[in-house]
């Protein structure tokens, strides 16, 4: 570990709270089978996180990868943290891209819902969406690992944000037969935020797919709506799907 890192973890561990680790490690499905199995925790809030993050923010990103592959939840999450810190102040292309290039190929630690959201949207999404570059994102988004998944569709945040929303629909209508209950969650949460810069594509696109879409995607989806059309919305019948 350098000693960047060697710093940052005495820092976290120093705070350590086993009562709150001990309810991280159930609310973030950490036992055998669950998506989260075999992750472990100190026990820290994300202020806690974010305030190390913040006095390390000048570190360079690569000396960062030791706590990127660190057992411990909110070591990995610092690092995130620090990274999505430096992309927003990042005065380069090439700056931007080295985080990119780091995240992407490190991905696979990036393994629990809350670390994919807070990374996702601006490492992979902001980063494409100025490179104009989507593709990316169509392999993700029917890769094995619903990890990969959601940062897929967390991403297309990016290009809502902006404006165009055709990207999230897209990419929702690609993971409509996905069995993961993380998935329908942010899908049906990024359908949301659709809905916020464009209606009425949104609701084309809810009309059209309404049968085939979990239950779960689409209440998400609908929950700004007024109750009147929610209520029409979720009457229609729900076909069978089947599973990816």
């Amino acid at each position: 570990m350098t000693a960047n890192c060697a710093e940052i973890s005495r820092r976290l561990r120093a705070r350590t709270d086993p009562r709150r680790a001990k309810e991280a490690a159930r609310f973030f499905k950490t036992g055998p089978g669950q998506y989260g199995e075999g992750d472990r925790f100190l026990g820290l809030t994300v202020p806690m996180v974010r305030a190390v993050a913040k006095e390390h923010r000048d570190v360079p990103p690569a000396r960062l990868l030791p706590l990127l592959r660190s057992p411990w939840h909110e070591e990995r999450l610092c690092c995130l943290i620090i990274w999505v810190m430096q992309f927003d102040r990042a005065k380069s292309r090439e700056a931007r891209q080295g985080l990119f290039d780091l995240y992407w190929r490190h991905r696979k630690h990036v393994n629990n819902w809350d670390l994919v959201d807070v990374s996702a949207p601006r490492l992979v999404g902001e980063f494409l969406r100025a490179e104009d570059d989507p593709a990316p994102l169509a392999s993700l988004a029917r890769a094995r690992s619903l990890w990969d998944r959601r940062i897929a569709i967390l991403a297309t945040w990016a290009w809502t944000k902006a404006g165009d929303v055709s990207l999230t629909l897209k990419t929702a209508e690609v993971l409509l037969g996905d069995d993961e209950d993380l998935i329908h969650k942010a899908s049906g949460w990024m359908l949301r935020e659709a809905m916020k810069v464009n209606e009425e594509a949104t609701l084309k696109f809810l009309r059209a797919h309404t049968p085939a879409m979990p239950r779960t995607m689409l209440r998400y989806a609908i929950e700004r709506l007024d109750e009147r059309r929610r209520k029409a919305i979720m009457a229609t019948p729900s076909s069978s799907r089947k599973p990816r």
